[in-house]
């Protein structure tokens, strides 16, 4: 069983940054941080704004993941290697036997906040064979489904995994 202190051990951190990770860790703000084929990048908690939205398409996306026999995640590591791997906002998954490295995820969910790089990911969720991908931007107040063609993703108005249509899922989602 790999435990918290071995999971933070298997991550690289360049040298310059590694004072500065560790007090990140020892705060518990590093939740959110990611490896990108080795380049550590540093997040920040989310904003309460953020959070919110982050619920409401969760309870949103939770009666037909059930429905489908699907299991919902709050954040978690997708990769299989500490040295990459990213952390979606949410995850749809088809077991519940999840570990510090989950390989892939029916669908992940990605809350945009300003400056948020989460479509420059949708590569590595491709490379990963995620099937589904929906951007919730809090400031659109938009939701865009994306489903998996091959190595590349595009918009689609009904979810494959969750049979469902995409307006009937962010139709319940609350943006104020």
């Amino acid at each position: 069983m790999t435990t918290y202190d071995s999971f933070y051990d298997q991550i690289p951190v360049p040298p310059e940054l590694a004072e500065e990770v560790a007090r990140r860790r020892a705060w518990g703000a590093d939740r959110h941080d990611e490896v990108w084929d080795g380049e550590y990048f540093m997040s920040p908690w989310p904003s309460g704004r953020h959070a919110l939205i982050d619920a409401e398409v969760a309870a949103a996306i939770r009666p037909y993941a059930k429905r489908v026999g699907l299991h919902i995640s709050t954040a978690f590591n997708l990769g299989s290697k500490p040295g990459d791997f990213r952390v979606p906002d949410l995850g749809v998954h088809r077991t519940r036997e999840l570990g510090v490295w989950n390989a892939t995820a029916a669908i992940v969910v990605e809350v945009l906040s300003p400056g948020d790089r989460a479509w420059e990911k949708l590569g590595f969720y491709a490379e990963h064979h995620v099937d589904e991908v929906v951007m919730a931007d809090p400031e659109e107040r938009t939701v865009v489904w994306l489903a998996r063609r091959g190595d590349t993703y595009v918009e689609v108005t009904r979810s494959e995994v969750l049979d469902v249509d995409v307006a009937e899922v962010a139709g319940q989602v609350d943006w104020r």
